[in-house]
């Protein structure tokens, strides 16, 4: 087969509740229609901010469905693979591939921090099990595991890798990572207040958070940036940045959420032990989203294709 190259915008789209913590099936239908028709170039289901943690296997495989039944080849839908054991992991990997998915992202396990050696073969187990191409998610800030590139040399002779979520919150890396392998992946920067700065130097796409309240700004800044506007993206940019700060938090689900009903499409429904925002927290995090939403630029005059 061949292998797709990603790039663009692609949501780590938000898994919705009802008030009771059941699956919002017509929400969910709503809302990445909303993401495709403003413009995202992929989805990517049952991440940490799908709060993949607290869904089901079969859950995770509902809500994928729900998303490749709405893309309907309009844009790739990726599975997340994020479970604890790499033979559970396997399993979903292949109901996945069954039900048609265009690939997957794969963490680490997230509760054992797993070394170079056990987090490679995960990864390879799982692609070659899947057949699918693999976009790998590389996030030692959260999970304390880190693929370094010479990590991603080692991985490279595996066809099914093809693309990194990078997320190590050093910048530093997207050109450490194009030095050692050149174009053999295609890179996502998973950090969302290091969009501009992972764009101007090489990043192909964006893995983002805050585009499933605001998707039609973030593919403007990206679309900016690949036509080398640098000035325009840098205002649009600097708009952003507050809210973009709000999905690198430990409350990211919370955050993003509060911004998706602020901003009139979506709801702050959350499963248990998380909680919607409350107190003096509630009130910073309002505050500045309302003043994203007061001062939010016309996109018109930007004259974007």
């Amino acid at each position: 087969m061949s292998l797709p190259k990603w790039e663009g915008v692609f949501p780590a789209v938000t898994t919705k509740f009802k008030a009771n913590e059941e699956l919002d099936h017509a929400e969910m239908e709503r809302h990445y229609a909303f993401q495709i028709d403003s413009g995202v170039h992929g989805l990517v289901t049952c991440g940490s901010l799908g709060e993949a943690s607290t869904l089901s296997l079969n859950e995770k495989l509902e809500v994928t469905k729900i998303a490749l039944s709405v893309a309907n080849g309009r844009v790739p839908v990726l599975a997340n693979v994020s479970e604890l054991r790499t033979k559970d992991a396997v399993h979903f990997a292949e109901q996945a591939a069954k039900m048609g998915c265009q690939g997957l992202m794969v963490m680490p396990s997230v509760l054992y921090v797993a070394d170079a050696r056990e987090a490679k073969d995960n990864l390879r187990t799982i692609a070659n099990a899947a057949q699918l191409p693999v976009m790998v998610y590389n996030n030692p800030v959260a999970y304390k595991v880190d693929l370094t590139p010479q990590d991603f040399i080692d991985l490279a002779d595996c066809k099914w890798m093809v693309a990194i979520k990078e997320s190590t919150d050093n910048i530093r890396r997207i050109t450490d990572l194009r030095n050692a392998l050149g174009d053999r992946y295609q890179l996502f920067m998973g950090v969302d207040d290091l969009a501009f700065e992972s764009l101007a130097i090489g990043a192909d796409g964006l893995l983002a958070g805050v585009v499933v309240a605001f998707p039609k700004e973030t593919v403007a800044l990206y679309n900016l940036m690949k036509a080398k506007r640098y000035d325009e993206a840098l205002k649009l940019y600097q708009w952003m940045t507050p809210l973009l700060h709000l999905d690198v938090s430990t409350k990211l689900v919370q955050n993003l959420k509060l911004i998706e009903a602020m901003a009139g499409v979506g709801n702050e429904y959350v499963r248990l032990p998380r909680q919607p925002l409350a107190g003096a927290e509630r009130e910073r995090v309002m505050a500045i989203i309302q003043k994203a939403i007061d001062t939010r630029p016309d996109l018109s005059k930007f004259n974007i294709a």
